[in-house]
């Protein structure tokens, strides 16, 4: 992609009063049209949402999201409707144990509502604070206690599809163990066994690194740095890792880009989380440099290759670095992503995801010690560059009538779940719940940083 190196937060303030203006809009077009007795919205169908997927884990996107929208822009209505929605209907999520997903869905709500108390965005309230914390302790213990241990005595929470599975997606759940951890909640487990949760939740990251993170060592035919597998398969009789492999990606040997950015902003913002602990807390899990080591290492490669060779010139890239037909393309790379070519849809949601892991990876950079400062805005201006590109058409979603907030979102290709226009060969003009979600937190983190406000991060509760 090339990099803006003179973008500033502050370029980006119309865009972003425009962004958040279509926000609210598109929030209350939901809430107005949108029948929840159908279950979660998950992507848009000819521009109306619709349910489709393995699990319910986009309704904490969709209640989180009024709740950003009151943090960038003040809207007090849609604030009230997240909470009171949050209140009645989140807690089947918070003791969820059949998914890897409670970082999206409860830190998305729970977690945002305690992060502005605390901020002093919203009242101080005793009830509610205990309340917010009840259900965020509890969903952490929940998402640790899905527990695989391998071969060398690590482990990792396993995936919907078993304890076999970990994917690349569930780092980003590591937010619920993080912020259950720092309300002082361990997991107990038979016989009081007292389970660190901050343990669980780097031996996860770790074995995230080691299994579905490649940094160019010969492990195999296409080890290439930076490249993710979305899946690692483990024999549950002896724990040893088997091979690689694809649930929504074209196949285990390229790289599904959805889940390249999934890791590339949960080893990000974890990084920041370490980051505020004191090293005694690290030193029995291997010592900070060690545990930082190896998070900066897969942050760093996977946003290098995100850079050099998953996006397109303007930061957003096709659904999977493999995908059969983006051959036809020719020299993709050097141009701008083509959402509506007939051979393979781009991405946006990977791009919104990519992004914000960017951006927080180049400030965690910019304020450690002893960093690469060339490295650090590398990053952030990559991350500002590709925001920019996500706040303009043909990707932000200016009709009135349609519900989706960011355009050429793309869910499951192999499957065929996502909706092709008349006239089109490839799925494009569509939003997911987890692309409209992850461009507002981006936006909200460069429009704090336009502004000289606090940064905001997940586990500032």
């Amino acid at each position: 992609m090339r990099i803006d190196e003179s973008l500033k937060p502050a370029d980006l303030r119309d865009r972003l009063a425009r962004f958040w203006d279509l926000s609210g809009q598109k929030i209350r077009l939901i809430a107005r049209e949108y029948d929840e007795a159908k279950g979660s919205p998950v992507f848009t169908v000819g521009g109306k949402y619709t349910t489709r997927g393995w699990t319910e884990w986009t309704q904490g996107f969709q209640y989180g999201a009024g709740i950003l929208q009151f943090d960038a822009a003040g809207d007090a209505e849609l604030l009230e409707a997240s909470r009171r929605d949050t209140r009645a209907k989140m807690a089947p999520h918070v003791t969820h144990v059949g998914v890897h997903d409670h970082g999206f869905n409860n830190v998305s709500t729970y977690g945002n509502l305690l992060r502005l108390m605390r901020e002093g965005r919203i009242p101080e309230d005793a009830r509610e604070r205990d309340f917010l914390e009840m259900a965020l302790k509890c969903s952490g213990a929940v998402q640790a206690r899905r527990w695989t241990r391998i071969a060398d005595g690590g482990g990792y929470i396993y995936s919907f599809n078993g304890p076999h599975s970990l994917f690349a997606d569930t780092i980003r759940s590591l937010r619920s163990l993080a912020v259950a951890h720092r309300l002082g909640h361990p997991l107990m487990e038979e016989n009081d066994r007292r389970v660190s949760l901050l343990e669980r939740l780097v031996g996860h990251a770790r074995t995230t690194a080691r299994f579905n993170v490649y940094f160019g060592e010969g492990r195999d035919a296409y080890d290439v740095r930076g490249r993710v597998a979305h899946e690692s398969i483990f024999n549950l009789n002896d724990g040893q890792y088997r091979c690689p492999s694809s649930q929504q990606g074209w196949s285990p040997f390229s790289t599904w880009t959805r889940g390249l950015a999934w890791i590339m902003c949960g080893y990000a913002e974890q990084l920041e989380y370490l980051a505020t602990l004191p090293d005694a807390e690290l030193a029995a899990l291997g010592g900070r440099a060690e545990v930082e080591g190896f998070m900066l290492r897969a942050a760093g490669a996977t946003c290098d290759f995100y850079i050099e060779s998953a996006a397109a010139s303007d930061g957003v890239p096709y659904w999977d670095t493999g995908a059969a037909e983006l051959h036809r393309l020719g020299d993709w790379r050097s141009r701008p992503a083509d959402p509506y070519n007939d051979h393979e849809p781009a991405d946006s949601s990977a791009a919104a995801i990519a992004a914000q892991g960017l951006l927080r990876l180049g400030r965690f950079l910019q304020v450690r010690p002893g960093s690469d400062g060339a490295a650090a805005r590398r990053y952030w201006q990559a991350g500002l560059t590709v925001l920019r590109t996500l706040l303009d058409e043909p990707y932000l979603s200016t009709s009135p009538d349609h519900q989706g907030l960011l355009l050429h979102s793309v869910y499951h290709r192999p499957r065929g779940w996502d909706h092709v226009p008349p006239g089109r060969k490839v799925p494009c003009g569509e939003s997911s719940m987890w692309g409209d979600y992850h461009i507002r937190e981006a936006a909200l983190l460069v429009q704090r940083a336009a502004e000289g406000k606090p940064h905001p991060a997940f586990f500032n509760i």
